[in-house]
Order: structure tokens, then C-alpha cells, then sequence
């Protein structure tokens, strides 16, 4: 059997035969939601030394300051603000210049090079 097995809302598997862009819109009602995924919990990042919460770019760039990353001055993305280890590494942080638009996939990015110092949670366990 050739085609795309999908889940509805309910856990129901169906199998798509020829899938189109149409069969799927046709499936459910398109639902606009936020960055997470719908009924997701938001997540939130945390400096795990302090157990602090991160909530803006200037608790985020002091604790990444004390971590030896300095703030990479990009002239041809004003809309980001991007981090480096070192001019020997090749490890770069970038975010969105607003801090309400960071997503979830750049709280792991930080997580991932930092993997002892900052941890993603869910905002229901703080």
C-alpha cells in the first residue's frame, strides 16, 4: 500500500492514497495557533546554575557572557542578534532580534551548546 497514513485529531489512522496539497486541506479545518503546537504547553528556558528563568535578551546575553560567547555584530542581519564562542569556532547562536519571537527550536539551539548550563521546560513546571 503506496500513499501517506494519517492522524486525525481523535488518534484515527487513514491512509491517502494519492496525496495532494487539497486532500489534506480537506481533512480539518485549518486552525491558526501559535509557534507550539496546538494544545502544547509553551516552554520556556532556564539558566540551571540559578534556576532562573530567561526572560529577555539582557538576562540571556549576561549569562551567555559569563559562559566566554560575545555578541557578533552582523551588519547585513540588523533583525538578529548573534552570539560566537571564539573567532577560532565555528559555534553561532543566532535569535530573533525581538525576544517574544523566539521559538522553541532556538531554546534547544542554546541548550545544545550549552547542554550544562541551560535546559527547555515546560512553563507548567515552574
Amino acid at each position: 500500500m503506496s500513499g501517506v497514513w494519517v492522524f486525525n485529531k481523535n488518534g484515527v489512522v487513514r491512509l491517502i492514497p494519492n496525496p495532494t496539497r487539497e486532500s489534506f486541506e480537506r481533512m480539518e479545518p485549518h486552525h491558526l495557533g501559535t509557534a507550539t503546537a496546538p494544545g502544547a504547553r509553551p516552554r520556556i528556558l532556564v539558566y540551571i546554575p540559578t534556576n532562573q528563568v530567561i526572560r529577555s535578551h539582557i538576562e540571556l546575553e549576561q549569562r551567555l557572557t559569563e559562559l566566554g560567547w560575545t555578541r557578533y555584530l552582523n551588519p547585513l542581519r540588523p533583525d538578529l542578534l548573534q552570539f560566537h564562542r571564539s573567532d577560532d569556532s565555528a559555534h553561532l547562536i543566532s535569535l530573533p532580534y525581538d525576544f517574544s519571537c523566539i521559538r522553541t527550536f532556538h531554546m534547544y539551539d542554546i541548550v545544545v551548546k550549552n547542554r550544562s548550563f541551560f535546559e527547555v521546560r515546560d512553563s507548567a513546571a515552574i
